[in-house]
């Protein structure tokens, strides 16, 4: 089911006022990748690129063409590990936090 326009403007507004809720989604964005998840996980990280930073300024900050990032975390984006921890590296600076992965036995 896509996203509404309403949906998006509600992420949008709440992030760019809550610093816990825009790093959770960053957060969340991350460990959908570590589960695996890469379409999920895309998603969500081009949903956070649009409710902080943008993608022209990921792309100054990166050195990557706005619209190679925004392919690249598209529904058929195939980002390299080596672009993929570049935006990671990027949205961390920009958000002043450091994730760390931490360690937890499976159920």
């Amino acid at each position: 089911m896509p996203i509404t326009r309403k949906f998006r403007e509600t992420v949008w507004t709440r992030a760019q006022g809550d610093t816990r809720f825009r790093a959770a989604m960053l957060t969340e964005a991350i460990n959908a990748l570590l589960a695996g998840d890469l379409d999920t996980g895309k998603a969500m990280l081009r949903d956070y690129v649009n409710a902080t930073i943008t993608f022209d300024s990921l792309a100054k900050e990166t050195g990557k063409p706005s619209k190679s990032l925004q392919r690249m975390l598209g529904p058929r984006g195939n980002p390299t590990a080596e672009s993929l921890f570049a935006i990671i590296k990027v949205l961390q600076e920009s958000e002043r936090i450091k994730l760390a992965v931490t360690t937890k036995r499976a159920a």
